[in-house]
């Protein structure tokens, strides 16, 4: 199977551009590596979009296992340890054959061996790696979620009991069922999606939490004399110092989870109890979906793709901490990212590292802070540039100009709509027609947990709600809970924004300094979707709730 039909598929499937082709061929010629191999490593596609363009030209179904309920029985016709050396995974069985997934289809030997192994005829199935191996943790009885865990637990407690263990032993970080202990956690919180891993000290104890579609959700509990133990484990993943429990520490690490390179961000805080750690979990495959599967309406999503087409000027996303506006400026930078531009990022800190782009790091004890990094960017002939946020007058003084001289700028502010941006900018000191004459559109987004669509079913509004929201007549649904969504109800993210686009009528009322309320209807308009109505509209359509809706808006 010849690389370039692979590369020309993933194209026409809308899955990579030509540009991002051209410079993962180009990746190629400089040694031996397969085309694929290439583009995951510039993280161009995800492996399960690969994954799912390689069993299309094979002519073999591709299955998302990670969607899928399995049915207990099913998996003890193959033994664990074969399934993980082979990397495959039993789906379905009957009397007569058995459905299996694959990460190497192709692999004829072991369908074989399978065949032969379970007396029945085989059907194979592709699916990735990361979902067959995750799933045989799921599924199989060594790996069953918590239990693993619960068993690590106890052998670290009676290694420390063993060896007189007190609160403020850190050696125990080095022993082996420590080690496991916070790799399992780790897994663990990266196979239920997480994008933080808490680890919360109490009085007695070490509280594990993990956020979830935005939601903590308990795990397990640590005995308080393994405490110091596990914070210096994290520390020394993260390259931290580990006799400093007094000051805030930050750091990065990357671990392998069933053969994906996962990225952490590491953060301690002293508290009353203890050190408090988080973990924030940086999944790059997220990145490289585009801005279709950010959750953006179809109306959204053609204002937002207009913005950030412009030649010049600032776009700006808004929105509280944890809304998403991160992942959506990287996904905008990839969508206009070209061989021919030159895009530069200053940002505190880098969290995701994005092919064909320059970034950096704030570093305010050197003395590179937003506004000091803006200027000298200016001089590495940019064409595009991303500021993470617009922190300070001179910080954002120096975007405007940069707009203003032929620069497309991306940027973040803290404010509570797209409209409300304008005079925030205002107060900040930017003269109105710098304003008016620079900006080009503001993205104000939140993120809502999406309805289970295994369990999605019809469901009538609270009347408290309904009479407070003023919603219309119509049916609105909810998740009843099911085995795929831990019986939440919900099961990823989606987005609900509003896309405030400029105008002259918009300008010439920034001009005359109007209020954010003025500039809403004025928005309303030209065409504008409010957040709340989008909300109604996706909660309408069976994608959200209603009371996530409320929550969140």
């Amino acid at each position: 199977m010849k690389d370039d039909r692979i590369g020309q598929r993933l194209v026409r499937a809308g899955l990579l551009s030509e540009d991002q082709l051209e410079v993962a061929i180009a990746e190629k010629g400089r040694g031996d590596e397969r085309l694929g191999s290439v583009m995951r490593r510039l993280n161009l596609v995800t492996e399960d979009a690969l994954t799912q363009v390689l069993a299309e030209a094979a002519g073999i179904d591709y299955l998302s296992l990670r969607q899928e309920s399995i049915d207990p029985k099913v998996i003890d016709t193959i033994p664990e340890a074969y399934a993980r050396q082979k990397k495959i995974f039993p789906v379905a069985a009957d009397d007569g054959s058995i459905t299996v997934a694959m990460a190497d289809p192709l692999d004829v030997s072991t369908v074989d061996a399978v065949g032969r192994m379970t007396a029945r005829f085989v059907k194979v199935v592709s699916s990735s790696q990361f979902d067959i191996l995750s799933s045989i943790d799921r599924y199989y009885g060594a790996g069953k979620e918590g239990l693993q865990i619960e068993q690590l637990l106890a052998e670290a407690a009676k290694q420390a009991d063993e060896g007189g263990a007190s609160e403020g032993r850190e050696d125990l970080a080095m022993v082996a069922p420590v080690i496991k202990l916070i790799d399992a956690i780790i897994i663990d919180g990266v196979s239920k999606r997480s994008t933080d891993i808490h680890f919360e000290p109490e009085k007695n104890l070490l509280r594990i939490r993990y956020r979830i579609d935005g939601v903590l959700h308990q795990g397990a509990y640590i005995p308080k004399k393994l405490e110091r133990a596990v914070n210096s484990r994290i520390k020394i993943m993260g390259n931290l110092n580990i006799s400093e429990s007094r000051l805030p520490q930050d750091g990065k690490a990357t671990v392998e989870i069933y053969g994906k390179p996962i990225d952490l961000r590491i953060a301690t805080f002293p508290t009353v109890f203890g050190e408090n750690v988080v973990l924030r979990v940086l999944n790059k495959e997220q990145l490289t979906i585009g801005l279709e599967t950010l959750g953006f309406s179809k109306g959204n999503l053609d204002r937002l793709v207009e913005a950030i087409e412009h030649p010049n000027g600032i776009v700006l996303v808004t929105g509280p901490t944890g809304s998403g506006k991160t992942t959506t400026l990287y996904a905008a930078l990839l969508r206009i990212s070209t061989p021919e531009r030159r895009i530069i990022t200053l940002e505190d800190p880098v969290e995701y590292e994005l092919p064909l782009i320059r970034q950096s790091q704030i570093n305010i004890r050197a003395g590179l802070t937003y506004a000091t990094g803006l200027r000298a960017i200016l001089r590495q002939d940019p064409d595009t540039v991303l500021v993470g946020e617009m922190r300070d007058n001179e910080t954002v003084d120096t975007a405007i100009r940069a707009a203003l001289t032929g620069l497309l700028v991306f940027s973040t502010i803290h404010t509570n709509d797209a409209a409300s941006t304008v005079p925030r900018l205002l107060n900040m000191g930017v003269e109105p027609f710098l304003v008016a004459s620079s900006v080009v559109g503001i993205v104000a987004q939140r993120l809502v947990r999406r309805i289970c669509e295994y369990c999605r079913e019809p469901a009538t509004p609270d009347p408290r709600l309904a009479r407070r929201m003023t919603i219309p007549e119509g049916e609105f649904f909810k998740g009843a809970g099911c085995s795929n969504c831990d019986n939440t109800g919900y099961r990823g993210r989606i987005a609900i924004s509003e896309v405030l686009l400029m105008n002259e009528e918009i300008r010439k009322a920034i001009m005359d300094q109007a209020t954010a309320t003025e500039i809403r209807t004025l928005a309303s308009k030209e065409g504008m979707t409010t957040m709340f109505e989008d909300g109604l509209q996706r909660a309408a359509e069976g994608l959200t709730t209603l009371e996530e809706v409320a929550r969140s808006v």
